[in-house]
């Protein structure tokens, strides 16, 4: 994958002002952004969050997953700091689309865990792409971050783009009874770690 730079603008949020930096992957045609507050591009390790586009927690305010508070999480951490950098991929499910996704709620609300899910729909248990994420961190000139993540995976995977994760920061967010199997799959199937958490 390569993601084309387009343009950056000032956006206000309720955690206060960042710089949204828009990208499109050339391959796909699909449009990432990464917000930024701060000087990211001095050389020092940047606090950051590698988010994945998740139209129903985000946006709809499902229960069913922790992917919104996750998201409002590391948002309010890079204002608490004055710099940061979230890195928003359009990869809805895993990477397997927002209607597949529905499809899997589906089976899921009979029974089968996530992972289950996405293999009876004949897709991997995860099918994120993080190869999009060295030309961005490469034009917003980011070596180092220290990553916001419960997903020891993910470290890897960026690494693996030649970015250096100096330290890994868990994301705290509160379960609820419609997401506590989503996240005991995450952590017995996908290897998240919850500190904290029983």
């Amino acid at each position: 994958m390569s993601a084309r730079y387009v343009e950056s603008s000032r956006l206000p949020t309720a955690w206060g002002d960042f710089d949204m930096h828009g990208f499109e992957d050339v391959d796909t045609n699909k449009e990432h952004v990464v917000l930024t507050m701060g000087e990211v591009g001095n050389g020092e390790p940047v606090l950051a969050r590698v988010h994945s586009e998740c139209l129903t927690g985000d946006a709809l305010f499902s229960m069913r997953c922790d992917c919104g508070n996750q998201l409002q999480a590391a948002l309010q951490a890079i204002a608490e700091e004055g710099r940061g950098a979230l890195f928003y991929l359009r990869q809805e499910g895993r990477g397997i689309g927002l209607l597949n996704k529905i499809k899997a709620y589906k089976l899921q609300d009979a029974g089968a865990d996530t992972v289950e899910a996405n293999e009876q729909l004949g897709f991997g248990a995860d099918m994120r792409d993080y190869s999009i994420l060295k030309p961005m961190f490469e034009h917003l000139n980011i070596q180092s971050v220290r990553l916001m993540t419960n997903n020891p995976r993910k470290v890897n995977a960026i690494e693996e783009q030649g970015i250096d994760v100096v330290e890994r920061i868990p994301l705290h967010t509160d379960s609820n009874p419609h997401n506590e199997k989503y996240l005991r799959t995450k952590a017995g199937k996908l290897g998240h770690m919850f500190e904290g958490r029983e």
